[in-house]
């Protein structure tokens, strides 16, 4: 997938970080965090969806860049369950803070234009290598969060965030093809995995991933298939 993105270098004190967002906004893709209910939802579109795989697979290959998606303005239906949040994706060793991002996002003002490509062949494979671990007793590739200044954050490594991205892939392609999307309906698909849980049982933490589609919208690509194009016309004499 090619991302078209916006970089942004700001500094904070003598360090200098690297920030990346969509150059376009998803428009009809938004996010409620799971506080302080400990269910969470994040609901979009096939395009919506489907940039924010690209977005999770560029972070699991991007250890010293923080990914911010901005969701707030995502005009989420009005049914009183909590504003909408922005999403920011870095990964545990670059030590950031939820407490740092207020200073590092009022210096986002001239970024510039970046497009990158993403490695599905890849992607898959190391999420499948982390699936194949998940029931080890050893397993501790986790996805932490936290929610501050309306921001949900996610910090993991490169396999978490790859695992991620198919999950959303998965959602985008098959998420039209489901009952009542063609009445405008969310269809719940997915979501966030191996979220780190708080201490002492209750109700685990969840952010469920949901498909709402425009209903006119039928023009999509099933995940693993190559889009196809109309054959060229042929050449004239």
């Amino acid at each position: 997938m090619r991302l078209r993105l916006r970089q942004f270098r700001p500094r904070t004190g003598p360090y200098l970080h690297r920030v990346v967002q969509p150059r376009q906004p998803l428009r009809h893709t938004w996010l409620r965090a799971p506080e302080p209910l400990p269910i969470g939802l994040l609901e979009g579109d096939h395009d919506g969806l489907s940039r924010l795989a690209g977005l999770f697979s560029f972070a699991a290959y991007s250890r010293r860049t923080i990914v911010q998606v901005p969701l707030r303005d995502g005009a989420p239906p009005d049914d009183g369950r909590g504003e909408p949040v922005d999403l920011v994706l870095a990964h545990h060793t670059l030590g950031l803070r939820p407490s740092q991002w207020p200073e590092l996002r009022g210096k986002l003002r001239q970024g510039t234009p970046l497009t990158v490509r993403t490695d599905e062949a890849r992607t898959a494979r190391d999420a499948s290598s982390l699936r194949e671990r998940w029931e080890r007793a050893d397993f501790r590739d986790e996805l932490r969060h936290a929610t501050h200044a309306r921001t949900f954050f996610l910090f993991g490594s490169r396999g978490v965030f790859a695992h991620t991205a198919t999950e959303f892939a998965q959602a985008a392609g098959w998420g039209p093809r489901q009952k009542g999307v063609a009445k405008g309906y969310p269809v719940l698909m997915s979501g966030l995995p191996v979220l780190t849980q708080p201490p002492g049982g209750g109700h685990p933490v969840e952010v469920l991933i949901c498909y709402r589609g425009d209903p006119h919208h039928v023009r999509f690509r099933r995940p693993g298939r190559r889009a196809s194009r109309p054959p060229r016309p042929a050449a004239g004499p």
